[in-house]
């Protein structure tokens, strides 16, 4: 996958005329299932897919983001038939809560699939039939071994400990009549594409594991029940639901009009990148591909699978009840706040710790030290000794000529970690900048500088250069943090829309006015925020 990067020295006409140009960006999350309120968990891949998606738009790219909900199965039934809902009022209530989260978390997705949409609906009746005129697709009996939670089915042999391998819950016997897909004629064809293409499946480490996943034999899918009603009719044999995993993972293409109104299936289909928790890479890089190779459509071109966020020992589970809910921590600490912590706290693909310290200690160390207190400063520095106005910089030396090489070469040095999906990486690329303007002001101290009226232009030089180097992380971590980015570029008197382009230049500030407001991150008493969370996780419970 290649990602628009600009070295520094291109010529800026020929960066223009290839924005200009508007390539397409498909990105996904997977489509969550509302047995309940999502935690901070499922709040943590959609940061990374809006993050993703921000910034593709900010680099010109025409960016369409999808995320939903994975509405039907036995699962939802159960939790239905035990509120006493029917299990469309079930997921209507708890989708409108998803809904609001991520409204409330300003995430840009272009659109949000319901399952239980008729659009859906008809097309994944559509694709069925496309398998089963295909020859892909027969009846028979299933009897094996199920996990409800999962909506999963198991041989003895993939048990653990007798358990269910994804979950560890018990599974039951099941014995049913079902409709299957022929998936274990499509083994060679996935190891052939993981061997030609191996930047489909990211990271290596979870290619290795599908490999040797397909290497123990793939048997066939069964992709229907009878047992239960809560789902979509199969258009042959209407006993029959079709079952999740062909369900669920067919939104992809149908949120884009598939098969029926393709337009923008046409425009924005294969997928750039699904982005998934690695419990469901194997749905997405085995079955999914599978699926697509049964209806001749193309494949997508990468799926990505993200660790897990641990609290407790274990992995955050809605049924463990050792959940986090984003919504507190927005509510005390703001978006942005949470979405950097998310982003630069973790390695993608690796499991990750979650603690309040660890998140309340990078709050104040990263945003409220670094960034927060040098905008302040400069704003504050600009207004005592410039009147409020960024002057021009006819001065320099070489610490200005240091900061300014590490400015205008930031850029590129994002777009690189973004390229890999290193969100954490690219944030440090950013913060190297801004603990070289705080160094940068220690360097040349403009409060000595400032009593010395000989000294004016390398004052103003100073002055300059510092908000430049603002203005240029401004443009940085909008798709990050876009609220603090906004937020910077009016106390730096900054005027219209954030452009991708100007992050290589380092000129840009002068003559705008300062205004100084409030902080950006005021700076948190650590011992009484742990204390204040722990009271109000005493409380929800």
């Amino acid at each position: 996958m290649t990602l628009l990067r600009f070295p520094a020295t291109f010529d800026a006409r020929k960066r223009l005329e290839r924005m200009n140009e508007k390539k397409t960006y498909y990105i996904t999350t997977p489509i969550y299932y509302p047995s309940d309120n999502l935690h901070i968990g499922h709040t943590y891949c959609t940061v990374m897919a809006d993050a993703m998606a921000r910034f593709k738009r900010l680099q010109g790219y025409d960016v369409r983001f999808l995320t939903g909900t994975d509405e039907h199965g036995q699962k939802i039934q159960k939790r239905a038939d035990e509120k006493g809902v029917s299990p469309q009022a079930f997921v209507d209530d708890v989708v409108a809560g998803i809904e609001k989260l991520w409204e409330t978390m300003e995430i840009s997705n272009d659109d949000f699939i319901r399952t239980t949409e008729e659009r859906h609906v008809k097309r994944v009746q559509d694709i069925f039939m496309k398998m089963y005129e295909k020859g892909d697709i027969y009846k028979s009996v299933y009897e094996g071994l199920y996990c409800t939670p999962c909506e999963s089915f198991w041989t003895e042999s993939q048990l653990v400990d007798g358990k269910c391998p994804d979950c560890g819950r018990p599974v039951e016997k099941a014995d049913e009549e079902a409709y299957f897909f022929k998936l274990s004629e499509y083994g060679q064809k996935l190891l052939d594409l993981y061997e030609e293409h191996p930047e489909f499946l990211e990271p290596e480490t979870r290619r290795n594991e599908m490999k040797a996943f397909i290497n123990q034999g793939l048997e066939d899918l069964c992709i229907s029940r009878t047992s239960f009603d809560w789902g979509i009719p199969l258009p042959i044999d209407e006993k029959h639901v079709i079952y999740v995993w062909l369900d669920a993972l067919s939104n992809y293409v149908t949120a884009l009009g598939y098969p029926d109104d393709p337009e923008l299936y046409e425009k924005y289909w294969p997928a750039d990148v699904h982005l998934v928790g690695k419990e469901i890479v194997r749905f997405h890089s085995v079955i999914w591909p599978a699926m697509l190779m049964s209806i001749d459509e193309p494949l997508p071109k990468q799926v990505r699978g993200h660790g897990w966020l641990l609290i407790d020992g274990g992995k955050m589970s809605k049924s463990k009840g050792n959940v986090v809910d984003p919504v507190v921590l927005i509510e005390r600490y703001g978006i942005d706040a949470l979405k950097y912590f998310l982003l630069r706290e973790y390695t993608f693909g690796q499991d990750g710790i979650f603690t309040n310290e660890v998140m309340l200690r990078r709050m104040n160390f990263d945003l409220a030290n670094d960034l927060g207190n040098l905008v302040s400063r400069t704003v504050s520095m600009i207004e005592k000794y410039c009147d409020g106005i960024v002057p021009d910089a006819v001065w320099d030396d070489e610490f200005s000529n240091d900061l300014k090489e590490i400015a205008v070469s930031a850029a590129d040095k994002v777009s690189e970690q973004m390229d890999k999906f290193a969100y954490n990486m690219a944030l440090e690329e950013i913060w190297i900048l801004i603990r070289r303007a705080n160094k940068f002001v220690d360097e040349k101290e403009p409060w000595v500088l400032a009593k010395d009226p000989e000294r004016k232009e390398e004052l103003d030089a100073c002055m300059n250069y510092l908000a430049e180097s603002l203005r240029i992380v401004s443009v940085l971590i909008h798709p990050f943090m876009h609220t603090t980015s906004e937020r910077m570029r009016t106390q730096l008197g900054l005027e219209g829309e954030v452009v991708w382009e100007d992050a290589y230049k380092f000129t840009g500030s002068e003559g705008c006015k300062v205004e100084k407001g409030d902080p950006l991150f005021p700076r948190l008493d650590i011992e009484k925020e742990l204390a204040a969370l722990e009271e109000l996780k005493e409380k929800a419970e």
